[in-house]
C-alpha cells in the first residue's frame, strides 16, 4: 500500500520508537492516531508532528481506550489501514534473587502490557480492517506491524518475563496472517536490537559498552529512524507477511 492518504495508529507514539515512526508515517502521506499513557509528552508530540497527527490517550490494556482510539482515527482520517504496536515496559528481575522468587506482579504487568496488550490492539484493529474496502493498487486491507525484541531470541540474565513477552509476540505474527489471508490483511512483526531510546537513558556508558561488544557492523546502538524506516517498508512492501525480521546490526547477544 502507498502510505499516501493512508490512515492509521501507532501505539506507545510519544516517544523511542513509536513517536519515529509516526513521524516517519506522516512523512510519507499518511494521518496518524497516536496512542500512549502520557498525555503531555502525547499531546507535545502531536503538536511538533502537525495536523496529520491525532492523539488519543489508551493504556493498550483497555479494551474501550482502544476502541475510541480507533474511531477518532476513523472518524477524522478514514479507515484504519495500518497498526503499528511500539508500547511496551522493561523488566529486570531474576527467577529467584537473594533467595526470593521473581515477584508475581511484576511478571504479570510486563505480560499484561507487552504480550497481552499488543494482541488486544490486534484484535480490535483487525476487526475494523476485515471490512475495509480492498486496496485499488495490492488488494490488501490492512497490515499489523509488532514490535518484538531479539531479547525474545537471545534474552539476557534478569529477562525473563521480558523476553517471554517479546517471544510470545514474535509467535503470533504466523497464525493470525493465517487467519487473516482471507480478508486481505498482513501480519509481520520487527525485532529491534539495541536502540537509542529512554530505555537505555539509566545503563551506565560502560554498560552500553559492554553491550556494543556484542554487535558486528555498524558499531553503535540503533537510531529510531531506522526501525522507522523498516515498518515504513513493512506497510509499502506487500509481499511482506507472517515474518519476524531482526533489525540489529548483526547482533548476537552472549
Amino acid at each position: 500500500m502507498r502510505l499516501e492518504g493512508l490512515a492509521g495508529i501507532v501505539t506507545g507514539a510519544s516517544s523511542g520508537l513509536g513517536r519515529s515512526v509516526a513521524e516517519n508515517l506522516i512523512a510519507s502521506g499518511a494521518s496518524v492516531v497516536l496512542l500512549d499513557i502520557d498525555e503531555q509528552t502525547l499531546a507535545e508530540t502531536c503538536n511538533e508532528l502537525g495536523e496529520n497527527a491525532l492523539p488519543a490517550m489508551a493504556d493498550v490494556r483497555d479494551p474501550e481506550a482502544i476502541a475510541e482510539g480507533l474511531d477518532l482515527c476513523e472518524s477524522c482520517f478514514g479507515s484504519v489501514r495500518f497498526v503499528v504496536n511500539c508500547a511496551g515496559v522493561p523488566s529486570s528481575a531474576k527467577i529467584v534473587s537473594r533467595g526470593e522468587a521473581h515477584d508475581y506482579e511484576l511478571w504479570k504487568r510486563v505480560i499484561d502490557i507487552n504480550l497481552t496488550g499488543t494482541f488486544n490492539v490486534m484484535r480490535l484493529a483487525a476487526e475494523r480492517m476485515v471490512r475495509n474496502a480492498p486496496d485499488e493498487e495490492t488488494g490488501e486491507r490492512g497490515v499489523i506491524v509488532n514490535t518484538a525484541s531479539v531479547a525474545a531470541f537471545d534474552g539476557q540474565r534478569g529477562h525473563s518475563a521480558y523476553s517471554a513477552s517479546k517471544a510470545g509476540i514474535v509467535g503470533l505474527s504466523l497464525p493470525v496472517a493465517r487467519e487473516l489471508k482471507e480478508f486481505a490483511v498482513r501480519c509481520v512483526a520487527v525485532a529491534p536490537g539495541l536502540f537509542e531510546t529512554p530505555i537505555f537513558d539509566d545503563i551506565p556508558e560502560q554498560g552500553i559498552a559492554a553491550l556494543r561488544g556484542s554487535l558486528l557492523y555498524p558499531d553503535r546502538l540503533g537510531h529510531p529512524a531506522e526501525f522507522a524506516a523498516l515498518v515504513n517498508h513493512v506497510i509499502t512492501n506487500p509481499y511482506l507477511n507472517a515474518s519476524c525480521i531482526r533489525l540489529d546490526g548483526g547482533a548476537r547477544l552472549n
